[in-house]
């Protein structure tokens, strides 16, 4: 897993400007979007505030990696790994891909048995989301921090009362969101009470696992504590409330709780259960504990669609604004965007938002990439350096949940994504790019006769997973045993300029880019490697390659 780098302290008052850059509103009537000029990677340029069709073309991608990802899903199915998917990709506010795969609903029973007429997914599929119903809950608790009626770093109890049983009177809102309350990560809630009011009592009532504070566990108790917590702060059941104040201002019209039955065919099926004894769960929410608190809970229980999952994001990406309509504060998305849990490296956490996950976002992760995944087979990345939304809904799970973990997908699908985002070259005869791939060994070498030594200079750019995957520089004297000159480049930089030393004797150089079994960066590219001999004098080399790809580009980045 990448090593977290954050430093904030868990606790301090945040300050700092919203994710977004202060972006002119798009006119009503779009036309189409203009061709773009300079639109490369960590300089995505001005922004649509709301979301409209395009090519890969209109947000400066390229198109070849775009398809890629069909690929990806389609192997996928094939190795039964998932029924079928909605892969949703925006950038600048441009939808550049929107494309369905595979069947929403294709068995009967967990023995595989096919149905008599399965259904097809479709781009509108209403997905069981599972846990990015925690963002939404999120986001209601940040807006009734806005309106007064909690504060972050006041005790839980002083708005529950019964959740100071147990010795939580200190637990604060603010650990909830980031399940540093102590919490143990699971009880099986449905196993016990007898109705919701019950249920809640349970949750809110129950022991710690440590202390608060103490340590990062995630938990989905924390999130239906603090669905209990919006509805008594806000006076209304925690559906209505985000109907009311969320999904009806954003026009997310197809993202609900409880989806009424004639939607049923409408909907991607989950698991068949048998324990509980529910059979096939089609158009119910999967999860047990949000079943048996009526379908309706802080850690679960939305329905949505990835068109709808894509505009809550860009309204994470515009600073709290969607459409004329303000849902947060540009402070509330600063707050929630940034890591609360410096002194826990590895695991980056806003306030309810997960923050620079490889495992799942790939080469889209970064310090700032947000997003969340659920159980179900769903995944939402948001990535502000690049302005990016990486969308992948799944029915992993129908008909069973044990299945083949999906991150492995996930990542392939966001690593596409940012490999589609080309990287600005500030030369015409653009450079050598050392592709991506899991245990990948490309190598780029030239032969150099150099009896007194000399020097290799060349320019590089990288973003390569810190300390995991590395790019190194190697000579050898016969082509078979290779020595490290330099540094292995790991990590990020910007076009910078190199210039190694050479030993006596050397004959071959070569690129080698090294990773392991999992998460890549966007890569390593070299631009015009020189070697020169003991004099300063150019040594003519031809460079052969074994995995590497010479990239055109031009200053402004667009191809």
């Amino acid at each position: 897993m990448k090593t977290w780098v954050g430093s904030m302290l868990l606790c301090m008052c945040l300050a700092g400007s919203a994710v977004a850059l202060d972006l002119p509103d798009a006119p009503k009537k779009a036309k189409p979007v203009p061709q773009p000029l300079s639109h490369s990677w960590d300089s995505p340029g001005v922004s649509y505030r709301e979301l409209r069709q395009g090519k890969p073309s209109d947000a400066g991608m390229t198109s070849a990696p775009m398809d890629e990802i069909d690929k990806v899903i389609q192997s996928a199915i094939e190795q039964n790994l998932i029924p079928g998917a909605v892969v949703l990709v925006a950038r600048r506010g441009v939808i550049v891909k929107e494309k369905a795969y595979g069947l929403a609903a294709k068995y009967r029973d967990d023995e595989f048995t096919l149905k008599a007429e399965p259904i097809r997914m479709q781009t509108d599929t209403i997905f069981d989301l599972a846990s990015i119903s925690k963002l939404l809950t999120s986001t209601a608790v940040m807006q009734l921090a806005e309106q007064g009626r909690l504060q972050l770093d006041q005790p839980v109890a002083a708005y529950l009362p019964a959740f100071a049983a147990n010795d939580k009177e200190q637990v604060t809102v603010r650990q909830l969101l980031t399940h540093t309350s102590g919490f143990p990560a699971y009880i099986p809630l449905y196993k016990k009470g007898d109705d919701r009011a019950e249920r809640l009592q349970i949750v809110l009532r129950h022991p710690l696992s440590g202390k608060p504070g103490s340590a990062y566990v995630y938990s989905d108790l924390n999130m239906i504590t603090l669905g209990a917590l919006v509805e008594k702060q806000a006076g209304m059941p925690l559906d209505a409330y985000i109907h009311e104040r969320i999904l009806v201002p954003l026009g997310m019209s197809q993202t609900m709780f409880n989806p009424p039955k004639p939607l049923r065919k409408k909907i991607a099926a989950t698991e068949f259960q048998t324990a509980p004894d529910r059979g096939l769960v089609w158009g119910e929410v999967q999860d047990e504990n949000a079943w048996a608190l009526g379908g309706v809970a802080g850690h679960a229980g939305l329905f949505g669609t990835a068109r709808d999952l894509a505009v809550f994001a860009q309204m994470m990406l515009n600073g709290g604004t969607y459409d004329g309509k303000r849902i947060l504060s540009a402070q509330s998305v600063a707050w929630m965007t940034q890591n609360q849990l410096g002194a826990f490296p590895g695991e980056g956490q806003g306030l309810g938002w997960e923050l620079d996950r490889g495992s799942y976002m790939d080469a889209l992760s970064d310090s700032r990439a947000l997003g969340h995944t659920g159980f179900t087979g769903t995944a939402l990345v948001v990535s502000p350096n690049q302005e990016t939304i990486g969308i992948l809904l799944t029915n992993r799970i129908h008909p069973i949940r044990d299945t083949a973990p999906l991150n492995p997908i996930r990542g392939r699908v966001m690593r596409q994504v940012a490999s589609a985002i080309p990287v600005a070259m500030p030369w015409k005869d653009g450079a050598w790019y050392a592709g991506t791939g899991d245990l990948r060994q490309a190598l780029l070498t030239a032969e150099a006769e150099l009896a007194s030594g000399g020097t290799l200079t060349f320019d590089t750019w990288l973003r390569i997973e810190n300390e995991y995957d590395f790019g190194y520089v190697e000579v050898s004297a016969d082509g078979i045993s290779w020595e490290p000159i330099g540094m292995p480049q790991t990590g990020e930089s910007d076009w910078a300029r190199i210039s190694w030393k050479l030993p006596a004797g050397t004959r071959f150089v070569r690129f080698r880019y090294a990773t392991d079994e999992t998460i890549n960066g966007r890569g390593w590219y070299v631009h015009r490697p020189t070697v020169t001999d003991e004099k300063g004098r150019e040594v003519r080399t031809e460079w052969h390659s074994d995995g590497w790809q010479q990239e055109k580009g031009r200053k402004d980045g667009s191809s």
